[in-house]
């Protein structure tokens, strides 16, 4: 330790040395008021790459200064000293008084159902916070070391701690340090360099796991396994069903079981979506049901490996279910699919047939429902995918994957490929990625080529367009780009009027009123309280009014910010080449 007790750092005083880590020490120091603060001192010259910025400034104290929630150790102060002729930065925060969540489980062997819930609830108040930050911060080490009690106030009153290696979502991709972390607690698409909310979400219940059970998910010893080999033997284990120990546990019950599945379903899209989804089902406000946590495979048939899926040409009501947008979906009518569904008249007048499109936007504004019905108005076979479905640890393995896809949609064309979050699957090959992403990055450019002669045509959906591998996005491959957005009034007035249609609800019912109160709301916004004023009116067995509505409307925000929006809005005008323009496309359904 560089520091002593009675030294000073800046204006600290050191009351006792703590912990020498790879990268920083840690300090208990008391300021000049005599108050006890948390001190960390970070050297630049042991951070790694990815633990700076752009603007070379340490992101562990970027993110520092943003802690302001009663489940996070709120923010004091920063800054940086020279020692010994190098560089250093230091954070301040406030001190907490207590143990961490894994010495309490090694004294106490497990935890009680109820502050099991209690512990998971404030972690994913803290994450909650955390996530809707003007540019979200994912924490990337949600552990019971990383958790700390407070004796001073009750199991609620908890605080996650070590940013060390949390990141701005906005940030490249980066592979974990995995002799640092613990990996059981990481998400699989931790390995390969991505994370997100539902990495986040994925830890909590590891944790809750371990709490209730005292021990780690899907453990095995990886002391005698090599270090090349130990990411694949850890996966391989998650292959395997997630086994619930038999323990008579007060208060456990089924939903909270089917809870702790869901949370760490292999598939990020089978997980809970945010933190508020999350709190809700532990609160048995939603229900959840049995799902399996094994990662899912292409084909409907669980075990036949050898279909990616049963594809069948989408029936319905195409664009007509869609409300709003009316500008866009004539665009995509001249531009694709009238090309798309006369092939021999462009062959004749020399048009090339697209390869593919890209619908990016905001989460929550309905790009998945929009490729359903695109894919109903053009009335081609349809192919739904996911990354996960398509990845695997396997060297080679997922390559082979992205060609048997291809494959099978020739085989019954026309086609459309519709690829959810594809980022996850063609990520920026200049940013720090594993080499087998970009592998997958390869072979997908070498699959898309003409892929339009052949009958197939690509939609990828995505919420980070700009992670995207810059090459999938040029002339050929998905070169057709479409901002999804946000509802406008019309729309958000169908939305309403869709979800309410076969619920029990008052003729009083003022949708244009709904509508003004909504503004900025997302689709998935408007659902979540049409769900919430179902179950308050479920509870009195009485109708749904606009009363209620109101209600619950002054009590749920928007997913999304102002900020948020704007910022998505220039993601749009560096997508067409144009400078940000204040208004937006919006989407709606019927």
């Amino acid at each position: 330790m560089i520091y002593k007790k009675g030294d000073y750092i800046q204006s600290y005083m050191v009351a006792f040395p703590h912990k020498h880590g790879s990268y920083a020490e840690t300090y208990r120091v008391k300021d000049a008021s005599g108050h006890t603060k948390f001190l960390k001192l970070i050297s630049y010259a042991r951070l790694r790459r990815e633990q700076l910025n752009d603007e070379a400034k340490v992101v562990e104290v970027e993110i520092s200064k943003l802690l302001h929630h009663h489940n996070l150790c709120e923010y004091v102060d920063s800054g940086q000293l020279m020692i010994d002729g190098q560089q250093y930065a230091y954070i301040v925060n406030n001190f907490v008084s207590g143990e961490t969540l894994a010495q309490m489980i090694a004294r106490e062997g497990s935890l009680s159902v109820y502050d099991t819930k209690l512990v998971a609830k404030a972690l994913l108040s803290a994450l909650g916070y955390l996530h809707s930050l003007e540019v979200p911060v994912i924490h990337n080490e949600v552990t019971v070391q990383n958790t700390m009690m407070n004796l001073v106030g009750g199991v609620s009153d908890l605080k996650l701690i070590d940013f060390g290696n949390a990141r701005f979502l906005n940030q490249p991709l980066a592979k974990p340090n995995l002799d640092e972390l613990n990996l059981f607690y990481l998400a699989p698409e931790r390995f390969n360099g991505t994370c997100c909310v539902q990495s986040d979400l994925y830890s909590v219940g590891v944790l809750m796991y371990q709490c209730l059970f005292g021990e780690l998910p899907w453990f095995v010893d990886v002391s005698r396994v090599s270090k090349k080999d130990r990411v694949d033997f850890v996966l391989a284990q998650r292959d395997k069903e997630l086994e619930i120990p038999d323990r008579n546990l007060f208060e456990l019950n089924d939903q909270l079981i089917n809870t702790i599945c869901k949370a760490m379903s292999y598939d990020v899209s089978d997980r809970f979506q945010s933190a508020d989804e999350f709190i809700k089902a532990i609160d048995g406000d939603v229900k959840i049901e049995r799902q399996s946590t094994r990662r899912k495979i292409l084909s409907e048939d669980i075990e036949d490996k050898k279909s990616f899926s049963k594809q069948t040409v989408k029936k319905g009501e195409g664009f007509s279910a869609v409300a709003g947008m009316q500008g866009l979906k004539e665009k995509m009518r001249k531009d694709v699919i009238e090309v798309l569904q006369d092939p021999e008249g462009c062959k004749a007048y020399g048009i090339s047939i697209p390869n593919g499109m890209l619908l990016y936007g905001p989460p929550g504004c309905g790009k998945t429902f929009f490729a359903k019905h695109f894919a109903e108005e053009v009335g081609f076979n349809y192919m739904c995918i996911t990354p996960a479905t398509l990845k695997s640890k396997w060297v080679n393995a997922t390559q082979e994957n992205i060609a048997n896809m291809f494959k099978e949609a020739e085989e019954k064309a026309p086609t459309i490929i519709f690829i959810d979050e594809i980022n996850e699957l063609v990520p920026n090959r200049q940013s720090d990625i594993h080499e087998m992403s970009s592998s997958a990055v390869n072979e997908m450019l070498a699959q898309m080529d003409r892929t339009g002669e052949k009958g197939i045509f690509i939609v990828g959906a995505t919420n980070y367009p700009d992670m995207i591998d810059p090459a999938i996005l040029r002339a050929g491959r998905l070169d057709r780009k479409y901002y999804i957005g946000p509802p406008d009034k019309d729309a958000r007035i169908a939305i309403f009027k869709m979800y309410l249609l076969k619920r029990p609800y008052d003729f009083g019912i003022d949708y244009d009123e709904l509508a003004n109160l909504t503004e900025n709301y997302v689709s998935a916004d408007i659902k979540l309280i049409v769900d919430d004023a179902s179950r308050e009116a479920y509870k009195t067995k009485e109708k749904i009014t606009m009363n209620l509505l109101k209600s619950i409307i002054a009590s749920t925000r928007p997913s999304l910010s102002k900020q948020e929006i704007a910022k998505y809005i220039a993601i749009k005008a560096k997508m067409e080449g144009q400078a940000s323009k204040p208004d937006r496309p919006h989407i709606g359904f019927t």
